[in-house]
């Protein structure tokens, strides 16, 4: 099934019974808040336990690509990027784990501050979907091989901006996209 789908799926059914729970009852919203960081700390677990079997294949092999420019900014040009497969492995890893910061501290707001309970529930549920759904967990711990949608770097999915403008969001690994951003001269290391 569909990821975007899957997650749909499980964010009603997880909304709809949050729904039915007894919110203004303490204990409940006790367990809620439990559940919610204890999903949140086995998320971090998951991501450190990734990072150092990422450490210990210590796969040298390197790689280049193009990194696509930022839609932000229509003066920027593409950059060619040469890194290891562990350096690659690494920055993604980290960049997941600023993402699980950045859902911590939204939902800090949505329930400290706003007052919202049933989130708790759904981000408990699906953050940690997509932590074991992520590409770096089915490379360093469900042992997929690197082929087709798993080969670095990974191609990313179009995001809105990308969407309006029509501008490449995934990285470009041909021959001829590498070639010209060596002429223009974007190295980068």
């Amino acid at each position: 099934m569909n990821a975007a789908v899957s997650n749909l799926m499980i964010s009603m059914g997880a909304m709809q019974v949050a729904r039915r729970l007894p919110t203004d009852d303490p204990q409940v919203v006790m367990y809620l808040r439990a559940g919610y960081v204890g999903a949140q700390l086995l998320s971090l677990a998951v991501y450190y336990y990734v990072t150092i079997q990422i450490r210990k294949k210590n796969d040298l092999k390197v790689i280049k690509y193009v990194s696509p420019k930022s839609p932000m900014n229509p003066d920027a040009k593409d950059e060619l990027v040469t890194t290891t497969v562990r350096d690659y492995d690494l920055a993604e890893t980290s960049k997941a784990m600023r993402g699980l910061f950045t859902g911590i501290a939204f939902m800090a707001f949505l329930h400290l501050y706003m007052g919202y309970i049933p989130p708790l529930l759904v981000q408990s549920i699906t953050t940690l979907k997509a932590v074991l759904e992520s590409n770096e967990a089915k490379l360093h711990i469900w042992g997929k091989k690197p082929e087709g949608d798993l080969a670095r770097p990974f191609k990313s999915a179009p995001g809105l901006m990308e969407q309006l403008t029509g501008a490449g969001g995934s990285p470009q690994t041909d021959a001829a996209s590498i070639k010209a951003a060596e002429k223009a001269g974007g190295k980068s290391d």
